[in-house]
């Protein structure tokens, strides 16, 4: 599971380890929050060193790396930390942020154990959050509802032997080629993002021709009893022509392109900070 967490309205890249129970959060983005430096990069390894120094020796092995999705919109290894460990590291940052900051993250400790009891409070903080954003009720409904279905086509992805991540990534493109003529990567460039969720920054139609790629492909794969990855791919390009078919329908009829380099929302200005900040 990831998950991009917001503390004061900046992004802070995360990931849930369901082994573990527990968050890892990258590190760089929460040194770039709490000090503002414009290198937040080298101010963690300074400060990295320097801990060490202070007999926190131990520090190099309670931290990990994970891929995460930088600015530039691909994966790079970057360090990350349990709450525990980033507890110990906020306490040599000297930040007016520091305080608000660990009750910021006993908060989302506690909201996801709650979630897991009730997996519901999952998806009415997700409507709480795009509606502070500024999202419509009616766009919202949408969104809420090709979550739905995505969660469900992984689901069964995961049920017939596709491998997390990588492979689901490639189906995933499959998918988006065959419904809009684009994979995700190429489709973000159209609108301009980076880092940004493409899903966020689509309009209705767009949502729309995507949940009917995925819950069609879902359909398909039942249907085919798909195994395997191989088999999961073909059904994937099955379900995503069909939504394509659709789509070069109605823009047949209605002389209009679906697809659209426009976003739905207003880039924000954390936005605009991370499309030119330092790369991460």
């Amino acid at each position: 599971m990831s998950n991009i967490k917001l503390f004061e309205s900046k992004q802070i890249r995360s990931e849930w380890n369901e082994n573990e129970q527990q968050w890892y959060f990258s590190i760089i983005d929460i040194i770039e929050i709490l000090t503002e430096s414009p290198r937040p990069r080298k101010y963690w390894n300074a400060l990295k060193t320097k801990i060490i120094t202070e007999g926190f020796e131990e520090l190099s092995q309670n931290m990990g790396q994970l891929k995460m999705e930088a600015s530039d919109g691909k994966k790079y290894l970057t360090d990350v930390a349990n709450a525990k460990t980033l507890l110990r590291i906020i306490q040599s940052i000297p930040s007016p942020k520091a305080e608000p900051f660990k009750r910021w993250l006993a908060q989302v400790g506690y909201e996801r154990l709650e979630e897991i009891e009730n997996p519901e409070l999952a998806t009415q903080r997700t409507r709480e959050l795009y509606k502070a954003k500024g999202y419509p009720d009616d766009w919202i409904e949408k969104r809420m509802r090709s979550i739905a279905i995505r969660e469900e086509l992984t689901e069964e992805w995961k049920n017939r032997g596709v491998r997390e991540q990588l492979e689901y990534a490639i189906l995933t493109a499959e998918i988006s080629k065959a419904t809009f003529g684009l994979t995700p990567s190429e489709y973000k460039k159209i609108k301009g993002l980076k880092s940004q969720n493409l899903r966020d920054h689509m309009n209705d139609l767009e949502l729309i021709f995507s949940m009917l790629g995925e819950a069609s492909t879902t359909k398909v794969t039942r249907a085919k009893n798909a195994k395997g990855f191989i088999e999961n791919k073909h059904a994937a390009r099955i379900g995503g022509n069909i939504a394509g078919h659709a789509l070069k329908e109605l823009e047949k009829e209605s002389g209009e392109k679906v697809v659209t380099s426009e976003n739905y929302l207003p880039e924000t200005k954390n936005q605009k900070e991370l499309k030119g900040g330092e790369e991460k």
